[in-house]
């Protein structure tokens, strides 16, 4: 996969926010099918941090109604990137 599709958007919430101030996890979502090794390897290559760990989880998708119509939003998969020890979050990362 090419590095751009691995990743696909920095996650902004609450939590995430907490995690990042220690100043070396971000949150990431990322495609269904990436593996740790090509997440490690798209953050290395796009934002040129070493990355000391990576963890995943998917996340399943809501069952939503529209009156009496069901249906589910998509499934999708969270990656904690940890960076190694001496690196920072990219600036354009920070403000987020």
């Amino acid at each position: 996969m090419i590095e751009t599709e691995v990743i696909r958007r920095p996650l902004i919430t609450e939590k995430t926010t907490i995690q990042r101030e220690d100043g070396r996890t971000i949150v990431l979502e990322v495609a269904m099918r990436a593996t740790k090794v090509e997440i490690k390897q798209a953050v290395e290559r796009l934002l040129g941090s070493k990355v000391s760990s990576v963890r995943t989880s998917i996340n399943h998708g809501k069952i939503k109604r529209q009156g009496r119509f069901a249906g589910q939003r998509p499934d999708w998969k969270k990656a904690y990137v940890r960076l190694r020890a001496g690196e920072k979050v990219p600036e354009f990362l920070e403000g987020a």
